[in-house]
């Protein structure tokens, strides 16, 4: 499974949507809540085994802000993806 899907997965599983749903247009505040929030930040520090900084959590408002965060940490995604 590649890192676009992972990615997806966590998101799709904390929220409860189709995976096929989450695009990088998927926003905090629109399509999820803050207890989803604190569920999709801890989806991906497992799946991704990585540690979240706050600032990066309260900063990641759509799911496109979440993978240019991700890259901090070395995690990188397809363009396509």
């Amino acid at each position: 499974m590649d890192n676009n899907a992972r990615l997806q997965k966590a998101f799709a599983d904390s929220i409860g949507i189709e995976h096929q749903k989450v695009t990088d247009d998927l926003a905090y505040g629109k399509d999820w809540d803050s207890v989803s929030h604190m569920a999709i930040v801890a989806a991906l520090e497992s799946e991704f085994d990585i540690m979240l900084d706050t600032l990066d959590v309260t900063d990641m408002s759509s799911v496109g802000k979440a993978k240019e965060i991700m890259g901090k940490y070395g995690i990188t995604f397809d363009i396509a993806g």
